[in-house]
């Protein structure tokens, strides 16, 4: 596992933890590839890496991010350029839990987006990489740690992702392979897609990114982000029924 990247990709580049992340990144030598839906948005990602170090070279590739043959396909053209040693699986959107109580079709948008396609790409580039080795990073939530009355579809679909992610580590254990899969649990961060929020308490997005660029430097496991998220979701997670069950979170 390369402690200095050469090749690294981002699903969806566009996301503002993305994009912080791959300003961490950026270096001269370092080719990165965005990928995401609107190649427009992309694009102006792309070039404002570029501006702030001329040295990277920035590769974009849009495309559907929701059909599992379109996903195979980006991503064996991605590898058929070279071999990432850093993947990072950004993209997510967070639904409105009321709407989805009303709408099955906002339930399965959510799920879709949150969950079925992050574990579609990092399946897709698992099947290369686990003999090349390097660092698969999946970013999950908080929200997944305990099913809660306020976002619950948004953490089941995190959960999902957090299964799928143990599983995957567990399938590489012992198996020789110097794949690393990291899983990253933000909290609440200050991004355009909580700008809807109360910002009291938010995570600063530079900060959240780089606990993300450490984390997979590290090859560490599970990161929270901020870290005391770490010990509040112990607590969260153990809490008993009777007491869960009558908190309005």
């Amino acid at each position: 596992m390369p402690d200095s990247p050469r090749r690294i990709v981002i699903i969806g580049a566009t996301s503002s933890i993305a994009e912080h992340c791959a300003r961490l990144w950026a270096a001269p030598g370092v080719t990165l590839t965005l990928v995401g839906r609107d190649a427009g948005r992309l694009e102006r990602v792309a070039a404002d890496l570029r501006v702030r170090s001329p040295g990277t070279e920035v590769r974009t590739a849009s495309g559907d991010l929701l059909d599992a043959r379109a996903i195979r396909t980006l991503v064996d053209a991605i590898v058929a350029q070279g071999m990432p040693d850093r993947v990072l699986i950004a993209h997510g959107m967070l639904p409105d839990q009321q709407a989805c109580q009303r709408d099955l079709g906002a339930v399965s948008d959510a799920l879709q987006v949150n969950a079925l396609s992050p574990v579609l790409f990092a399946e897709a580039f698992a099947g290369h990489m686990e003999h090349s080795g390097g660092v698969i990073t999946l970013i999950g939530s908080v929200a997944g740690d305990r099913g809660r009355r306020s976002n619950y579809v948004y953490g089941a679909a995190k959960g999902l992702v957090t299964r799928y992610a143990q599983g995957l580590q567990h399938r590489l254990a012992g198996s020789g392979s110097q794949l690393r899969v990291v899983l990253v649990k933000p909290g609440p961060t200050a991004t355009p897609m909580t700008a809807h929020l109360p910002q009291r308490g938010l995570a600063p997005v530079e900060a959240v990114a780089r606990r993300i660029v450490d984390g997979a430097a590290a090859g560490s496991a599970v990161v929270y982000a901020p870290g005391k998220w770490a010990a509040v979701m112990l607590v969260i997670r153990h809490l008993p029924a009777f007491v869960f069950n009558r908190m309005s979170i």
